[in-house]
Order: structure tokens, then C-alpha cells, then sequence
């Protein structure tokens, strides 16, 4: 769980302090015609011209000590530990650690300098690019740091913890997370067996029902994590309650004193020193959901810049073709049931949602979702849009905003979850999506049960070739209105 997203962070920040590094190289090369002219030093080596042919140049005469300054930057900086604890650490002891990792860095290249005689090579050049390197790398930091804490107050990245048991390890575990507000855990409730507790507060915490009653509980709840720190005498009743946290596709974690535990699908981890069983119904790495959202904000960022023009094009219709506003507004459930305001071109009349119980009867789709496919209340330009399936376009705001990603399952009604079978519920566990394996097969030709089944496939199956994949074939799909009406 945290040292997972730990690890991960490391990587990341070594990842950009190469690039840091990288940039600081041609910054100290541009900045050292200004710092030779100002004290008269006359011309550097392969430095033919303070521009880009020349700034290629001089790497390329230079290239070991750009190296050798990426890879000894990375090395002190992991050796004076200012990657670990990042976002918890103080960032003086960040600041003390790139300037410790400096004076090591320097001292390196010069021995290079001197062991391989580079003779033409600039003193002055190595002793600045250490000095830029040391100020850029505080300034990313510090942005970085800046940008981590904004993600967490605005409620990016957090999770919703309901934590089994109150015991001492109970409440070690909660004063832990309590501690540590910028790991982006949130306590919801505790469960106990003891009847009396119920209602009552444990260190500010409501304890909310029995074990029995956590399936309710994730109904009534948004809970993406159920944490087990019970005593072993408990091991017999929780059974029930794991199945439900795995039916739909809620993490689980066991803090229990057992070692060596065979049971799968689990994977162990732990939380601030503390041994876990991890238990995931979806399993994707932390650079793997990085890359999946960095590809949704490009995508989306690119296609709505490349649509803009589409977007004034479709506005105009609409407006000639039905009285109402542009945009329809829709709540829907998103990951572990967040709700969230889905956009759309709107395609039916004003009051259509007030007409739908008229039209139930004639439904063409088995199960809790309504499809019709001659539904008298989208007016014939709102008709076009589906077809096409343009009226989709605003929700590239949604995958913007974080809401939702360009593949994943699609983002019900409320009222839809509400009718949803177990099994049904753990297509929830994965953010919602524009497209996914339904919109590519046929889309309303699919019966329902069939849809709730390519959605879990699409998460037990998962990955950034498959995602691709559904991107490449929805282009098709699009293009020929396969499945819509």
C-alpha cells in the first residue's frame, strides 16, 4: 500500500532529476557566455558558438561528464536519502541532502577529470553546473512538494479506509494514519463485535455496526479499502465479509500474526512496519496507473483542443434543433461509488428524464438500464449525435478533470447500482471509462448480463496494450455507429 506508492515515488523522482540534471547542463553552458564576458576569460572549449549547434557540440566533446553527473547526482542523492520519506520529510533535510550529494557529485567529476586528463575540459564549467544543478533540483523539489500537498488537499489520490477491530494494534494502526495526513487515507468508521460500541467513538472515530455488517456498509459508504487488524480468535468471522469485499472489488488488507500464509491472489505488504495481506481483485502496477493517467490527460487535453471547432459546430445545432440548454448534466457512480457530474451533448428534450417512467414498458434491455431504440424524446439532431456518438465529446472534461478515463466501464446512474446484483457491483472498482470492451461489441445489441461480464473481464484482464487496443477499435466503432442508436 505505502511502500509500494513509495517505491514508486522514488523512481519518479529519480526519473526527473536525471531530466533536471539534463536541463541544468545547457542552462550552466548558455549562462557561462554572460560569466566569461563578465570577467574577461576569454573562449571556453568546444564552444565554437553560444547556441544550439554550439551547445550540441560541447555535449558531445562533454558527454562523460554529463553522464558521470546524472549517474553520481542519483547515486549521493539516494546515499544522503533525500528520496526517502519525500513527502513526509523535512524539506530542510532535503535541502541539506542536495547540497551533501553536490559536494560528493563535484568531487567525483573533478576526480574524472583529473584520472582520464581532460585538460581542455572547463574547471569553471564543472563547478557551475554543479552549483545550477543543486538550485534547480531544490526548485523541482519544492514545486513538486507544492504540487503533492495541493493533490492531497484537493482530494486527489486519497482513500477511504474502514478499519475491523479496535484493539491496541487497531489504534496503533489508526494514530498512524492520523499522523500522516499527506499519505491521503481517510478513516470512514470502525467495526466491533461488541454491541455496546456501536455508535460510540475510538480516538474520534464512530464505530459504525458489527462485522456482519460490512456488506452493508460498502453500499452506504464510499469505501475503497477494508482493513483487517483483528486478534486471531476473529479469523472464523470474517470470512463472509472478505467474500463481500471481493465480490465487489474493494481492496482488502489482513494485519493478522500469521507468516508463510498460502491463500490466493495475495500479496504481502505492509504500512508503516506493520506485516499486511493484500488481497486485489484488480492488480496493476503504480507505474502502470501512472501511464494510465498521464495517456487520459493527453488524450483528452489533445482531443479537445483538436474538436473545438466540432464543439461550436454541435452547440449551434442543438440550439436550432431543440429549446434547452447545450450541455446535460447527469450524476453517475464512479470508482467504489463516488458520485460525480457526467457531461454530454444533450440529444433528448427538455424534461425528458420526467417522460422516462412512460416509456419503461417498452425498454429493450433486460436488467436495471433503460435503451430504446426509437426513444421519441431525442430530437433528430440529438439522434445524429448518438449515431456518431458525438454527444460524448464534453466527457473528455470528465476524463480531464479525474473523474472519469478514456477506458473503463461505463459510469451508471445511481439508481442502476442500487439494482445491481453482487457480482454486478465490482465493475465499480475501476474508474469509469468513455469506452471499453461493450462500446467495441455491439454496444445496445448486448444484453445486459453480457455487458456486466465484458466490463469484469476487461478489469481481471487488464492492461495499457489492452487499453490501446479498445482506443484503436472505438475509432472503427465511431466511425461506422456500430451497436448505437
Amino acid at each position: 500500500m505505502v511502500r509500494e506508492k513509495e517505491i514508486f515515488l522514488k523512481n519518479l523522482l529519480q526519473f526527473l532529476d536525471a531530466v533536471t540534471i539534463l536541463v541544468s547542463f545547457f542552462i550552466t553552458f548558455f549562462l557561462m557566455k554572460y560569466v566569461r564576458q563578465a570577467f574577461r576569460l576569454g573562449e571556453m572549449a568546444f564552444a565554437p558558438s553560444f547556441d544550439w549547434p554550439g551547445a550540441l557540440f560541447f555535449t558531445e566533446n562533454n558527454l562523460i561528464i554529463l553522464i558521470s553527473a546524472i549517474i553520481f547526482w542519483i547515486f549521493f542523492l539516494s546515499l544522503f536519502r533525500v528520496y526517502n520519506d519525500f513527502r513526509v520529510r523535512s524539506f530542510w533535510k532535503i535541502i541539506w541532502g542536495i547540497f551533501q550529494a553536490g559536494v560528493a557529485t563535484t568531487l567525483a567529476i573533478g576526480s574524472i577529470v583529473f584520472l582520464t586528463k581532460m585538460t581542455l575540459t572547463s574547471r569553471l564549467f564543472v563547478l557551475a553546473f554543479s552549483f545550477d544543478s543543486a538550485v534547480l533540483l531544490i526548485i523541482q523539489k519544492y514545486m513538486l512538494r507544492l504540487f503533492l500537498i495541493f493533490l492531497r488537499k484537493s482530494g486527489y489520490n486519497s482513500q477511504n479506509l474502514l478499519i475491523v477491530g479496535t484493539g491496541k494494534r487497531a489504534q496503533r494502526f489508526i494514530e498512524l494514519v492520523k499522523q500522516h495526513k499527506e499519505w491521503g487515507f481517510n478513516i470512514v468508521g470502525l467495526i466491533d463485535e461488541e454491541p455496546a460500541r456501536i455508535g460510540q467513538r475510538i480516538m474520534g472515530i464512530k464505530v459504525l455496526g458489527k462485522i456482519s455488517d460490512i456488506p452493508h456498509l460498502l453500499h452506504n459508504y464510499v469505501i475503497d479499502r477494508v482493513v483487517f487488524v483483528v486478534p486471531r480468535s476473529w479469523l472464523g468471522r470474517i470470512e463472509e465479509a472478505i467474500w463481500a469485499c471481493e465480490s465487489e472489488g474493494v481492496g482488502i488488507y489482513l494485519s493478522l500474526d500469521l507468516y508463510n500464509t498460502k491463500i490466493s491472489r495475495v500479496k504481502q505488504t505492509e504500512f508503516a512496519g506493520i506485516p499486511l495481506l493484500e488481497y486485489e481483485t484488480f492488480s496493476a502496477k503504480e507505474w502502470q496507473l501512472f501511464v494510465k493517467r498521464a495517456m487520459d490527460i493527453v488524450i483528452s487535453l489533445t482531443g479537445l483542443i483538436l474538436t473545438l471547432p466540432l464543439f461550436i459546430f454541435i452547440a449551434i445545432g442543438i440550439k436550432l434543433s431543440s429549446k434547452g440548454p447545450i450541455i446535460f448534466k447527469q450524476e453517475r457512480c464512479g470508482l467504489n461509488g463516488r458520485r460525480f457530474t457526467l457531461y454530454k451533448f444533450r440529444t433528448m428534450v427538455v424534461g425528458a428524464e420526467l417522460k422516462k417512467k412512460e416509456l419503461e414498458r417498452k425498454n429493450e434491455m433486460r436488467g436495471p438500464v433503460f435503451k430504446l431504440k426509437r426513444d421519441p424524446r431525442v430530437f433528430p439532431f440529438g439522434r445524429f449525435l448518438r449515431k456518431t456518438s458525438l454527444d460524448e465529446l464534453p466527457q473528455l472534461f470528465n476524463v480531464l478533470k479525474g473523474d472519469m478515463s478514456i477506458v473503463g466501464p461505463r459510469p451508471p446512474l445511481p439508481v442502476e447500482v442500487e439494482m445491481y446484483e453482487i457480482w454486478q457491483r465490482r465493475r465499480l472498482s475501476l474508474k469509469p471509462g468513455i469506452t471499453c470492451i461493450w462500446q467495441v461489441s455491439g454496444r445496445n445489441m448486448v444484453d445486459f448480463d453480457r455487458w456486466m461480464e465484458m466490463d469484469l473481464e476487461y478489469i481481471d484482464n487488464w492492461s495499457l496494450w489492452l487499453d490501446l487496443k479498445i482506443i484503436a477499435k472505438t475509432f472503427f466503432v465511431v466511425l461506422f455507429g456500430y451497436g448505437a442508436y
